[in-house]
């Protein structure tokens, strides 16, 4: 079987960690297994990183504020994150990958796309590659993966969910676009709540209501994303696996357990954060040319200040001394600081070194 213009049909399988991080910390103290876990923190302005399964039974759900969480399943146990640990369980299971191909995209420590159309095993069947990676998966690390089979990156990513957890799903090429019609357009990969929301207003539900909108149409409403939503919707996604995909930028934030008024303290929080983004720029070698700073009110008003250094940042004292001075741009302050963020973008080769030059993905 064969694409249009000829070639083999791809096989795409995306690999989906089950409750990784809430999972990592069962595996790691067993008197949590069985339990609900939440990672994150308890505190009132804590939020739900992970949610085990037996937590999810209660509609814990990540980014859930923790005392939503707390109140939904009242005996959730909370656990600090971990995420030294859990990039050492990914590299792991990112090394397991490159067993079989190079063809490798990371969308997050827990999930990755694999082309294995032509793989270092000389396998033929994909549903086969992907439950032996999952077994070699368990093996080493003592997690469970899911995993989804098709002939593109969408398809796959949707099949990854039918089974979880702990189990897989072929969708075919003969089967996928009448697999598309039926599914909800809110259950799409790229299509979040407020575009679900916008299709729900046009009268769009479902992949075959998607399907009778002509392209004009979609592209009049949604832009750019028209053209992918006109694909999708007939099962078409021609999205390359890429390994090489640069990340475009990296931050961290914080959201206070009492908000902030004091200038000298809101330039003190300033400091872990640019400590947090710098640590990712020097394990990859990399610099930044932009320091983007956020600032949630206590209204929930959200503003970004921003500063571009040509020539680049290479240092976290360069970094923390320009993240200062926006901050001080808006001081007084118009509300006191519920949040404060830092993200470096521009990302690029450190000039600090004659290192050659790197790819990097978190």
């Amino acid at each position: 079987m064969s694409e249009d213009d000829g070639t083999p049909t791809r096989k795409i399988i995306h690999v989906d960690m089950d409750a990784f991080y809430a999972s990592v910390e069962q595996r790691d103290n067993p008197d949590l297994l069985g339990k609900p876990v939440a990672v994150g923190s308890p505190a009132a302005r804590g939020v739900v990183a992970a949610a085990s399964y037996e937590a999810r039974v209660f509609g814990v759900r990540s980014a859930m504020p923790s005392v939503t969480a707390a109140r939904q399943c009242p005996d959730l146990i909370f656990v600090k994150p971990r995420f030294d640990v859990y990039r050492a369980v990914s590299m792991q299971i990112h090394a397991i990958f490159a067993e079989y191909t190079p063809l490798i995209e990371p969308l997050s420590l827990d999930e990755a796309y694999l082309d294995v159309t032509t793989n270092l095993k000389g396998m033929q069947i994909a549903s086969e590659i992907a439950a032996e990676i999952r077994a070699r998966i368990k093996q080493a690390t003592g997690l469970n993966a899911s995993a989804g089979i098709s002939y593109n990156k969408f398809l796959a990513k949707i099949a990854s969910d039918l089974n979880k957890p702990n189990g897989q799903a072929v969708i075919t090429p003969k089967n996928g676009p009448t697999f598309v019609e039926s599914l909800p357009v809110k259950k799409f990969h790229g299509v979040g709540p407020a575009t679900a929301k916008k299709m729900a207003d046009l009268g769009i539900e479902t992949g075959a209501a998607l399907k009778v909108k002509s392209l004009e149409f979609l592209t009049e409403h949604f832009g750019k994303s028209g053209a992918y939503y006109f694909g999708i919707a007939r099962g078409i996604d021609n999205r390359r696996v890429n390994p090489a995909r640069e990340r475009k930028s990296v931050g961290a934030e914080d959201t206070f357990s009492a908000d902030i008024a004091d200038l000298d303290e809101a330039k003190r929080e300033l400091e872990p954060l640019v400590a947090k983004v710098w640590r990712y720029c020097e394990s990859h070698d990399i610099g930044a040319k932009t320091v983007t700073v956020k600032i949630r009110f206590a209204d929930f008003q959200i503003i970004t200040r921003t500063r571009t250094q040509p020539a680049g940042f290479h240092d976290d004292s360069a970094i923390l001394a320009a993240a200062q001075a926006l901050l001080e741009g808006e001081h007084p302050f118009r509300k006191k600081v519920r949040l404060l963020g830092v993200t470096l973008s521009s990302l690029g080769q450190s000039e600090r070194r004659d290192a050659a030059q790197l790819e990097f993905q978190l």
